[in-house]
């Protein structure tokens, strides 16, 4: 229940965008089919200030070009992480699908244009026709051919508008993994993508540390794994991220067990140029964390920000910023 965006359309009224299933909610797709894990994007209404939050339809948000529904034309089975960011007349949307990133447009947040792949984004092979922060490296759990490629420039996005470009935040590699940026035009072309000018933005600051290292004395190597999920704001001269790191398995024949929230900011007032992470990271919790709790979902909303994310496991709670003067 963390691994949604969230944002305010005015008063009282807050709109969710959250990757949900049959499974999970009961969502089925345009049409009447019971939508696999992890499934598609739905949309969920908070009249309230953004306390509680109701889904309306359990169908997906975005309704299939034709019946019956095709996982490759229409990715209702994989419509994950997705992150919404609204102009005044225009809304934009990314996700993930097997490892590449997404794009649609919107003139109201609830129809969407077909997807359009980023380009450079998904998994690839061989290792060597990828940039070095792109490599699948060791992890002391993980066997290599458990990976889906040598090379990963993708997986759960993030995504900040502004002038006239889209800046989409990618993780960069595996083991370790890296926070990538991508810039390119508001439009549904392919042409005009590129990296941005400090690519990645960061990366770990140390390896997956000493094996029987668990818990919060692990805290430092908490996003060796992987580094992705961004959530970016903009306050003052700087754009502030949080962000989700992921250790990996904590021991051999377990998934991803250990998982931290992140924060970062830039620099300079440039969203693509260096930036710095916050030295009391993670956040909220120490390891090992939730799933979902990286997730983050940030909303400013006049002076005040909120966080949604996963606390505890399975629910998903709101928190408020305090600004300490």
């Amino acid at each position: 229940m963390g691994e949604s965006d969230t944002v305010w359309r005015g008063g009282l009224e807050f709109w969710s965008y959250l990757h949900a299933s049959f499974p999970s909610a009961g969502v089925v797709d345009s049409c009447g089919q019971p939508v696999p894990f992890p499934g598609c994007v739905t949309l969920w209404r908070s009249t309230d200030g953004g306390r509680h939050f109701r889904l309306e339809r359990p169908v997906c948000l975005i309704p299939c070009a034709r019946c019956p529904c095709d996982p490759q034309r229409d990715q209702v089975d994989q419509q994950q992480y997705p992150r919404v960011f609204f102009e005044r007349r225009r809304a934009y949307m990314v996700y993930e699908w097997r490892g590449a990133v997404y794009l649609r447009i919107s003139p109201d947040g609830l129809r969407w244009s077909p997807a359009l792949r980023i380009p450079g984004t998904g998994w690839s092979s061989p290792a060597r026709r990828c940039r070095p922060e792109e490599r699948v490296g060791r992890h002391p759990h993980i066997l290599s051919e458990r990976e889906y490629g040598e090379c990963l420039a993708g997986g759960p996005p993030g995504l900040f508008v502004t002038g006239t470009r889209l800046y989409v935040f990618v993780n960069l590699g595996r083991s370790p993994g890296h926070m990538g940026c991508l810039v390119g035009p508001k439009a549904l072309t392919a042409r005009g993508w590129r990296r941005c000018t400090a690519n990645p933005l960061f990366g770990p600051e140390a390896d997956y540390g000493p094996l029987e290292l668990t818990g919060p004395a692990a805290n430092r190597y908490f996003e060796f794994r992987t580094i992705s999920a961004a959530d970016v704001v903009r306050e003052g001269s700087h754009y502030y991220m949080v962000y989700e790191g992921i250790r990996g398995p904590s021991r051999p024949g377990v998934g991803d067990d250990q998982f931290g929230l992140g924060m970062a900011r830039s620099r300079r007032p440039f969203i693509d140029g260096p930036w710095e992470k916050y030295p009391g990271n993670p956040l909220l919790m120490d390891l090992p964390g939730n799933v979902g709790v990286g997730h983050a979902d940030l909303v400013q909303v006049g002076p005040a920000v909120y966080l949604y994310t996963a606390t505890p496991f399975g629910t998903r709670g709101r928190y408020v910023l305090v600004k300490k003067l």
